[in-house]
């Protein structure tokens, strides 16, 4: 199988399984990295997605040879990209029920995330990144340009001059140096990626996951609305999660719990 998927917990694993191309991506596996995100996504019991490659390759971006032969996705469903799921929005007003990713999503990456396999990386909300990881646009060199997202989130992750370093010279970015810029969030010995990832959405899916989601969302949404619609909306979407969550929360607090800044409890 081209993508596959593993469930631990309320967690999903999702790895490209085509090291033998470095997990580039061919149509059939397009539409399956759709189809995988878009299950996490419906799926009650899911809080947390993982999105990895296998073989110590994150993904090359799409499969050139294929695309030379004529073999692409063309996707019909709405929120898809060329790559699969690099249109899915995080706006659940936004889209139809069950595609827009409303849940974290993170990326282990480990060797190249390069052209749209960066896009792919791009796509989720923290990239954990071996020593090994490479970051580029390295579809600079044959013509294709950044059509899954690329233009639109990398200057928001790295901010426009940076991202201006990486569209414009296609140059390779190393692990160290993505780390600086806020590409990676975690950096971590290789082979240790996704062991690493783990870790963190464990930590993340024992958090209150409707405060967590209304936060998420609304920093996504805050992009493309003004400063006054996007305080609005905060306030709008957050005060039904304090009667939701937050009180109980609060009476935990009043009888000891989280003192001095403890997550254990």
């Amino acid at each position: 199988m081209k993508v596959l998927t593993e469930r631990e917990g309320p967690i999903v694993i999702v790895t490209i399984n085509r090291p033998e191309s470095r997990n580039a991506v061919d149509g059939e596996t397009a539409a399956a990295l759709f189809a995988a995100l878009k299950d996490a996504e419906a799926d009650d019991g899911v809080s947390v997605t993982i999105l990895t490659g296998a073989g110590g390759y994150f993904c090359a971006g799409a499969d050139l040879k294929s695309v030379g032969r004529g073999d692409r996705w063309r996707p019909a469903a709405w929120g898809a990209g060329p790559l699969g799921p690099t249109r899915l929005v995080a706006d659940r007003a936004q889209a139809e029920p069950g595609v827009t990713l409303s849940k974290p999503l993170i990326a282990a990456v480990e060797g190249h995330a390069v052209a749209g396999g960066l896009e792919l990386a791009l796509l989720a909300d923290m990239r954990v990144a071996s020593e090994t990881a490479v970051f580029g646009v390295f579809c600079r060199r044959w013509g294709v340009p950044l059509i899954d997202g690329g233009t639109v989130r990398l200057p928001r992750i790295i901010g426009q001059g940076r991202a201006m370093d990486m569209i414009l010279t296609g140059r390779p970015v190393d692990a160290r140096e993505a780390y600086d810029w806020g590409l990676a969030n975690r950096l971590v010995p290789q082979g240790q990626a996704l062991a690493a990832a783990k870790s963190l959405v464990a930590d993340i899916s024992r958090f209150p996951q409707q405060c967590m989601r209304a936060d998420r969302a609304s920093a996504y949404a805050g992009w493309s609305r003004a400063m006054h619609e996007a305080l609005m909306l905060e306030g709008l979407k957050g005060a039904p999660i304090v009667e939701a969550e937050g009180v109980a929360g609060a009476a935990r607090f009043a009888s000891g719990a989280g003192r001095g800044g403890s997550f254990e409890s």
